[in-house]
């Protein structure tokens, strides 16, 4: 019997909590698996991301219609009822009766029949009731609930930030998700992209970066004409401006050694307008694949994909004009997309500290006199950030920061710093720090 879309989205959060899968890799998964329509899979991606990230709200209103602790209900009990609330209170083109009963069906389904009648009874009182904030909560909890954020990341956001601006990264994370492109301009233009993609019945924006565009579409991207033919790549606006930061000219050398998926180095060798030399590594073999398939797609050789380990000085490199130090992070920037990162502790990143500290120290002596190297995160948190670029500073006294992108609209003032933030840039959470050998 062919499974419903419920049912498939039901058994994906279930291996989320479980199991702690990723939630893209678990949709991706399930959708190659059952190869539903278009329809379907939108609707699967939609209820798991969706419930994935509100589900603090979610067990709060659980938990106010319920006569038992929500700790005690069973993990598949629980995920019934998550998406039962989401359909009533988040999801306002499914009919009420429709969430009741298909959540219904699923305990009845799921070797969960004996939870039947509560799940049919919390459900309508959440639709009867609807979802209010008490006026006595505090803006920590009234954040907490409202926007699904464990305290101890409101808390720690309003320390560095201010509270506006907590809450209004907390608010973009939770907003429909963008797609953005970077033209391939080796092979087009911006605007022959732009029929090309029109034609295929996408609708295509500018966003004020010369050969990006974000588009809407209603079926996948891999699918249009325009991405089989290597006419443009996905990647977020964030890791454009990252790309624009470094502006590696043509004929040039250039290192991107934390590379993979590549997003980045397909863009710096736009800039490069395919010429010179770009090394672009990964510790994985696999993943050095993944973007050796991406250049062949878009028909960049300047592009030589390197195994390397970013941590360890590698003697075989040449001297680079430019280099790119994009390193692993907490992905703090990025909970609008892997939204099951926000419910991990802050303290998690204590091991990436001195990984990324290594990666920028190594990455610099590849740096030729006179040459730029940009350190980046897909992070908000200035321990990943801020701090380890004042450290290396002040013990690599031959190189200078420079300011990153002046022009760019700055939510705090962090001197020649850059930490793009959701809500103010219309991005991925970002941070950017351009440093020259002297």
């Amino acid at each position: 019997m062919t499974k419903s879309a419920r049912q498939i989205a039901f058994e994906i959060l279930l291996k989320i909590e479980k199991d702690k899968a990723f939630s893209n890799l678990a949709v991706d998964s399930a959708v190659k698996a059952y190869c539903p329509d278009s329809t379907d899979c939108a609707f699967i991606s939609r209820l798991v991301y969706g419930v994935t990230e509100r589900k603090i709200t979610l067990d709060y209103i659980i938990g106010n219609n319920l006569q038992q602790p929500v700790k005690r209900l069973k993990k598949d009990v629980l995920v019934i009822l998550r998406l039962g609330v989401y359909q009533l209170l988040f999801s306002d083109k499914i009919p009420a009766s429709a969430a009741v009963n298909e959540s219904v069906k699923l305990a009845k389904n799921n070797k969960s029949a004996y939870a039947s009648g509560l799940v049919n009874a919390v459900l309508r009182k959440v639709a009867d009731k609807g979802f209010v904030i008490p006026e006595a909560f505090d803006d920590v909890k009234r954040m907490s609930v409202l926007y699904s954020a464990p305290e101890e990341l409101i808390k720690f956001l309003t320390y560095h930030y201010g509270k506006d601006n907590a809450e209004g990264f907390l608010k973009a994370s939770l907003e429909p998700k963008k797609i953005f492109i970077r033209v391939n301009t080796v092979k087009t233009t911006p605007d022959e992209l732009k029929v090309v993609l029109e034609n295929d019945g996408v609708v295509v924006k500018s966003v004020g970066l010369p050969n990006a565009f974000e588009i809407e579409l209603n079926k996948a991207v891999y699918g249009l004409e325009g991405y089989k033919k290597g006419l443009f790549h996905v990647e977020d606006i964030s890791s454009q401006l990252c790309v624009e930061a470094l502006s590696p000219t043509k004929n040039s050398t250039v290192i991107d050694v934390c590379a993979a998926p590549g997003g980045k180095t397909f863009t710096l060798a736009q800039y490069m307008d395919n010429t010179g030399e770009l090394f672009s590594c990964d510790i994985y073999e696999s993943r050095t694949k993944l973007i050796k398939d991406g250049a062949e797609r878009l028909g960049l050789t300047c592009v030589k994909t390197r195994v390397n380990d970013a941590c360890k000085y590698n003697s075989d490199f040449p001297e680079a004009d430019y280099v790119l130090c994009d390193v692993p992070c907490s992905g703090m920037g990025i909970i609008g997309k892997k939204p099951e990162i926000k419910y991990k502790k802050l303290d998690d990143i204590k091991e990436l500290l001195p990984i990324q500290r290594t990666i920028l120290d190594t990455t610099s002596q590849y740096v030729k006199k006179g040459g730029r190297l940009v350190y980046s995160t897909c992070s908000v948190n200035p321990n990943e950030n801020r701090k380890i670029c004042d450290a290396f500073l002040k013990e690599h006294t031959d190189f200078v920061s420079v300011k990153a992108l002046p022009c760019v609209e700055r939510t705090v003032d962090e001197g020649d710093y850059l930490t793009l933030m959701m809500h103010t840039n219309n991005c991925d959470g970002f941070f950017i720090a351009v440093f020259e050998r002297k």
